[in-house]
């Protein structure tokens, strides 16, 4: 049989004092003398006893937990994210439950929803792929929310959230290309994360028209399947841009880009002595394929850290505006300057 947990009327009777005393001495209450407080704090660590986290938790009306919904534990960009999370949370002493949606809003609500009869403190929603209906449904539900990269347009006038400026890393991306040499620049974009794909394809869109260069529909090319991996997307769409003649492309993000060196090495096609390449996120894969990726750095951690202070400051009734970060362009072997044969 297990031994049965030591109680704070276990304490009282070792200390010859009330429950009540001993329940004011653990938490450090000025009525009761310094001697008392140290004597019976003494006796707790000595017998062993472990505060009820349950109960504490009825008599606060909080339970120091918060859930965390995320696309994919698999995705290397939000396991950094999640890092943040914690790493903000750990410090307040709260713990974090968490849970794949697999893409699926209907799995997402309903992780949320449990999360909820658990009465969490608060929720966080990292998710690339909401509709607006969906998200609507989560605010309904009352629970404290904080949105990570929220993919549906307007929710941060209403909602709580923390994003990277999309346009700004395009804009970084296309002009790195441009000062390179590259005039004929082609994008590898997406249809299922479409407030950040339409930012950053009208990013690419309005700096080369700043520039004047052309903007040929068969250089843009944004895959409608929702099912298919990043890396196969780039794979499959990359030699429709190399015949269309591009020297550039910038791809959505990473994984695309990945997909993009895959075909051009399939096809016998040299990066970047041939074809420049750029990605976005900066996950840690982009420093280890050969050639190593150029692309947009997002402050993964940060933007978790982020969300989790935002969501304490919502917890105190604190105002707790929203949070816009800045990527940084980091610039490896996957691009070069542009030599016309």
């Amino acid at each position: 049989m297990g031994r049965r947990s030591v109680s704070i009327q276990d304490i009282a009777r070792a200390a010859g004092v009330s429950h009540s005393t001993v329940s004011r001495a653990l938490h450090n209450s000025s009525l009761i003398s310094m001697d008392v407080r140290k004597h019976i704090q003494q006796l707790a660590v000595d017998m062993g006893y472990t505060p009820n986290a349950i109960a504490q938790s009825l008599q606060m009306r909080r339970t120091n937990t918060v859930g965390l919904v995320v696309t994919s534990i698999g995705d290397p960009f939000w396991s950094d994210v999640v890092r943040g999370v914690e790493e903000i949370a750990r410090s307040h002493h709260i713990s974090v439950f968490l849970s794949s949606a697999h893409t699926d809003p209907e799995q997402e609500f309903a992780a949320i929803e449990q999360f909820h009869r658990r009465r969490v403190d608060g929720v966080l929603v990292a998710d690339a792929h909401m509709s607006k209906a969906h998200a609507e449904r989560i605010m309904r539900m009352r629970v404290p929310t904080v949105l990570i990269n929220c993919q549906v347009d307007g929710m941060v006038d209403w909602s709580h959230s923390v994003a990277v400026d999309d346009a700004l890393g395009a804009r970084l991306a296309v002009e790195h290309l441009i000062q390179l040499g590259h005039r004929t620049i082609g994008y590898l974009g997406v249809a299922n994360r479409p407030l950040s794909n339409t930012r950053r394809l009208g990013a690419y869109r309005t700096v080369l028209r700043e520039c004047g260069l052309n903007q040929l529909p068969e250089w843009e090319l944004v895959s409608q399947d929702q099912l298919l991996e990043d890396a196969t997307i780039g794979e499959m769409l990359a030699p429709r841009l190399l015949d269309a003649g591009v020297t550039a492309i910038f791809c959505y993000n990473d994984m695309i880009a990945i997909g993009a060196l895959l075909a051009c090495n399939a096809r016998g096609i040299g990066v970047p002595s041939q074809v420049s390449i750029v990605g976005f996120d900066d996950i840690p894969a982009a420093r280890f394929v050969t050639p190593a990726l150029t692309t947009i750095h997002q402050p993964k951690q940060r933007l978790g850290s982020q969300a989790m202070s935002i969501l304490l400051d919502l917890l105190a009734d604190r105002v707790a505006p929203n949070v816009v970060v800045t990527p940084t362009l980091v610039e490896r072997n996957s691009t070069r300057p542009w030599l016309k044969e």
